[in-house]
């Protein structure tokens, strides 16, 4: 049956059960890429109509909590995101075709937490993080400088892997080698003057204004799993927005 203890009893039996749903989906009973009870399975459980678990099933597709996949059930969405700040940046072929980026660890790190970046993380001060430089390369060319953070307790396992072994895509990585699913992030975008550092890494030359996407990305349970900032040119920056 529903649990009606902290639950709005207000609110129609679909989004009452949409509700707890999305609570177990955030507890992690079902985690990303697993699939969740059948509607049948659902109905018996909760003993509500078949209508009702369909709405609220309609409900978490919307949201883009759970997807559905014909013929195999519907399953609690993962994120991606490892490609998402190539929708701010224009990086193609002169024919127009979009390049994929490579990545490159530059430098690995113990140490203890930047004050903004404990924030970031919610950690205590002077918490011990890995600090990950990393450079997103297309045609060989650096076009994108990265300073990850993550908290060392978390993933200690990418503190003895090879840095030549983590391959293009983190998240993936975090996932196989630490048990941490991003579920979701939030990002700021910023205008800066590259540092002197910031150019000889990016092959700029002094002064030029790069664009700073800060990115906390957070688990399915709410809590920051990673910090991030990503520079790159200004003159490859491109914003778009669909507004309705």
């Amino acid at each position: 049956m529903l649990d009606q203890s902290g639950v709005d009893t207000r609110l129609p039996l679909y989004l009452q059960l949409r509700d707890q749903l999305a609570a177990q989906i955030r507890a992690q009973v079902w985690q990303p890429g697993q699939p969740i009870p059948s509607e049948s399975e659902l109905r018996s459980t909760y003993q509500v109509a078949v209508g009702t678990v369909r709405r609220a099933i309609e409900t978490l597709v919307a949201e883009g909590l759970v997807e559905r996949t014909h013929g195999k059930g519907t399953f609690v969405r993962k994120a991606r995101f490892d490609n998402s700040l190539f929708r701010f940046f224009r990086f193609e072929t002169s024919d127009g075709r979009p390049l994929a980026p490579k990545s490159v660890i530059v430098s690995r790190q113990s140490m203890a937490a930047p004050a903004e970046v404990a924030a970031g993380l919610r950690l205590k001060p002077h918490t011990r993080v890995i600090e990950l430089l990393r450079l997103r390369m297309v045609d060989g060319q650096p076009v994108l400088a990265e300073n990850i953070y993550l908290c060392e307790q978390r993933f200690k396992a990418l503190a003895e892997k090879a840095p030549e072994d983590f391959g293009d895509l983190l998240y993936p990585l975090y996932e196989r080698e630490c048990g941490q699913i991003v579920a979701s992030a939030r990002e700021t975008l910023t205008v800066e003057t590259v540092t002197a550092a910031q150019a000889k890494l990016l092959g700029l030359t002094a002064h030029t204004p790069v664009v700073v996407i800060e990115r906390v990305a957070f688990g399915s349970d709410g809590q920051p799993l990673e910090w991030r900032q990503s520079r790159g040119a200004a003159s490859k920056f491109r914003y778009s927005a669909e507004i309705r």
